[in-house]
């Protein structure tokens, strides 16, 4: 363990990695004030770019840009009310109105603060439970995975705005797309409709680059005149006495609420925040204040949406599930850099994944320094012009997808996803589920026909592992839970 821990500070032993964190944060806090952006998208955009680093380079960048980014979002929802991520929504209820009594500085205070404290407490429980879930994964076999990916496919109906039954056929349509290509086992093209380029399947990074990014600029596309209501701030001050001793317990719940949301997979940020709001209300003693400038409306948000992102990466890393949707960003990373998450990866390479962490940890440390000395700065950003903006985008885009394989296949199939992704959005379905579905489908598959292999053709044998039936009674409530919860509200 001490061995282990000790790989932590190997991104501020290394200038490389330390120069690589320092950017990554900076740019995710400046993907995270823009609204529109924010980590997910940012980091489809620079998830191309990353194919020259090591493996380790590349996914310290794209954990950076999430932590920060996640934080990011707070800026603008403070001071133009405006998130500039979903998981900073609940932040704008008291965030704008303290900001419009003359407290912007107060509100980014507590903002700041609670962010750095949630996502280092989630950087403990990533520490804690990764390695406890991967060893109990490694004991499974090819019917357990397969259980396993289809409890993934299920946990789809819960995430992303779309409805359930919406989210279900987006993470179909993942699925069908994992299908094209050189069969497995078979060795046989499916769905390459004569495009040699399509032989190894559709590519990862195609497919994330238009559903996120080029999908988002055609959003953004019908706000090119927007113009924001901005709140004066002379300078970001840290939560006083009072204010530390009154919001401390909302913290600490906060805390633990986004810690656990972002380990059940598929949830994420958004929801963090929103419940961490609802329960700092429910226990707050001046719950009338709240949508009024509640200091503790900001801190049970901020810290809860934060700390789910250190929660979100143990399915991630543990099972090769992503937890929301930026780790289905940095899941895509690890298997573009050769990688396949899960207990393997744990026994074989711990110096790896304990740099994650350790990357994780500074960056939480570097988003507050940024934050309290830089916020002013940063909410500047968002005078630039979408005019402006987006053409760079679109052309990152194009650059980035090009230089993968040097081929114009992917970049035409980047656009044409970022207009599937665009139609989708337009008519509430997620984008989210495809790229899951995407990134499971084949895991799906293969395991499937492997354990029929095992099995003799005899399927109902999985009914006789303990650990596959309990996984298929997880999917079925799963699939339930989002209808039950719908009719409760």
């Amino acid at each position: 363990m001490i061995e282990n821990l000790s790989y932590m500070i190997a991104p501020i032993l290394s200038t490389k990695l330390l120069i690589i964190l320092f950017l990554g944060t900076l740019f995710g806090l400046i993907l995270g004030v823009l609204p529109g952006l924010g980590p997910t998208t940012g980091g489809a955009l620079i998830l191309p770019f990353t194919i020259t680093l090591d493996p380790l380079s590349a996914i310290v960048l794209l954990t950076a840009i999430y932590c920060a980014g996640t934080y990011g979002g707070a800026i603008t929802a403070v001071l133009i009310n405006t998130p500039g991520t979903p998981a900073a929504a609940a932040t704008c209820l008291d965030g704008y109105p303290l900001a419009q009594k003359g407290e912007a500085g107060r509100a980014l205070g507590m903002a700041t603060f609670g962010s750095a404290f949630g996502g280092l407490f989630s950087v403990v429980v990533l520490v804690l439970f990764a390695p406890i879930l991967a060893n109990i994964a490694y004991e499974f076999g090819q019917p357990e995975y397969f259980a396993l990916a289809i409890f993934g496919l299920t946990m789809l109906a819960s995430i992303g705005e779309g409805s359930p039954i919406k989210n279900l056929i987006a993470g179909a349509f993942g699925i069908l797309l994992s299908t094209v290509g050189k069969d497995i086992m078979a060795s046989i093209d499916r769905f390459t409709f004569g495009v040699n380029e399509l032989t190894e399947g559709i590519g990862f990074i195609p497919v994330v680059v238009g559903m996120f990014a080029m999908s988002e600029l055609l959003v953004q596309s019908n706000l090119t005149n927007q113009i924001f209501e901005r709140i004066a701030m002379k300078a970001v001050r840290l939560p006083s006495k009072d204010d530390f001793k009154y919001c401390f317990k909302t913290i600490l719940r906060s805390s633990g609420i986004g810690s656990f949301i972002g380990i059940l997979p598929a949830e994420g940020g958004t929801v963090a925040s929103l419940i961490g709001y609802s329960e700092a209300k429910r226990w707050s003693k001046k719950p009338e204040e709240f949508g009024k400038g509640a200091i503790d409306g900001i801190a049970g948000a901020e810290t809860a949406n934060n700390a789910a992102t250190g929660g979100a990466m143990v399915p991630t890393l543990a099972l090769g599930i992503p937890g929301s949707a930026t780790t289905a960003v940095i899941l895509t990373g690890l298997i573009i850099h050769g990688l396949r998450p899960g207990p393997d990866l744990f026994k074989e390479q711990p110096e790896f994944l304990y740099g994650i962490f350790g990357a994780m940890f500074f960056a939480n440390i570097l988003f507050f320094i940024f934050g309290f000395f830089g916020a002013k700065i940063f909410a500047r950003i968002t005078l630039i012009p979408n005019r402006l903006l987006w053409p760079m985008i679109f052309t990152l885009s194009v650059c980035g997808t090009y230089s993968l394989n040097q081929s114009f296949t992917d970049v035409f199939l980047m656009i044409g996803f970022g207009i599937i992704g665009y139609v989708m959005r337009k008519f509430g379905f997620s984008v989210v589920p495809v790229i899951i579905g995407l990134i499971l489908g084949q895991l799906v598959e293969l395991t499937l026909r492997q354990s029929l292999v095992i099995f003799d053709g005899n399927w109902t044998l999985f009914f006789t592992r303990p650990i596959v039936v309990t996984f298929f009674i997880l999917s079925v409530v799963a699939l339930i839970f989002p209808n039950i919860r719908k009719k409760n509200k």
